[in-house]
């Protein structure tokens, strides 16, 4: 019983913080309603930092700045150690309005809720049609950066505030096939990457660019196995970060 008070109130907590910082800042969930695109104006200049054409940083460049070490302990994980469930933003939940992003104009709504569409599947290639509700049901979400490889690569330590983050921002966050998901489970780059090779390029990079924006390690393997990834495109741009100086 003192388990689950303590996790209500957990919630609650972390609830009334990404409210409050919704109002403060409610530009931060513009991603949710378009695809990301990378533009130099979200990034801060860097003296030592390579850019593309366009002034964005490189993901190749973001790698180098992430600390390489071992795997900390699985010990403690859950979850519910990031969130409990989709948070619902401006009326509709998280899970819809990424579904909305990707589907894009293509993208069918009965209130939040899309119940029609189609899109490039990225983790497959597949170009998809959904034509009712119960189809689009089977699509997941997932978090680019898996929530138990991020614990296990820093997250453990960080505020539980920030672990709600790395779980509901939408940069780490893509609608994929289930099947491929599952099989992902909560692989890192160095085991698991899509079977889609047109994809990889971007996969890694975003898996970068969230590992870099929390702060999150990689280790020897994952960091070699990105590098190779991106060794393929070595102009492939983060997203959705600034560089420090």
């Amino acid at each position: 019983m003192r388990l689950k008070v303590r996790r209500a109130v957990a919630m609650v907590v972390a609830f009334s913080f990404v409210a409050t910082w919704l109002i403060i800042n409610p530009e931060s969930y513009e991603q949710i309603f378009t695809r990301i695109e990378n533009t130099g104006e979200e990034f801060g200049a860097s003296d030592d930092a390579n850019f593309g054409i366009d002034g964005t940083p490189l993901a190749i460049d973001v790698l180098e700045r992430l600390e390489v070490k071992g795997r900390a302990p699985k010990t403690g994980y859950s979850r519910e150690e990031f969130y409990n469930g989709w948070p619902t933003v401006d009326g509709c939940s998280l899970r819809q309005r990424i579904i909305k992003r990707e589907f894009g104009d293509s993208a069918v709504l009965d209130g939040c809720n899309v119940i029609a569409g189609e899109f490039d599947e990225p983790y497959t290639g597949e170009y998809r049609v959904f034509e009712d509700k119960k189809e689009i049901s089977k699509i997941q979400i997932d978090h680019v950066v898996a929530l138990s490889d991020a614990w296990q690569k820093g997250a453990q330590y960080l505020p539980r505030e920030t672990r709600y983050e790395i779980a509901t921002d939408p940069l780490n966050l893509l609608a994929v096939d289930g099947p491929a998901n599952e099989q992902k489970s909560d692989s890192d780059a160095a085991t698991w990457l899509p079977s889609n090779k047109k994809f990889r390029c971007q996969y890694v990079a975003r898996q970068v660019s969230v590992k870099y924006k929390y702060a999150l390690w990689v280790t020897e393997a994952e960091k070699e196995a990105i590098s190779r990834v991106l060794g393929g495109c070595p102009n492939e741009p983060a997203v959705g970060i600034k560089l420090d100086r």
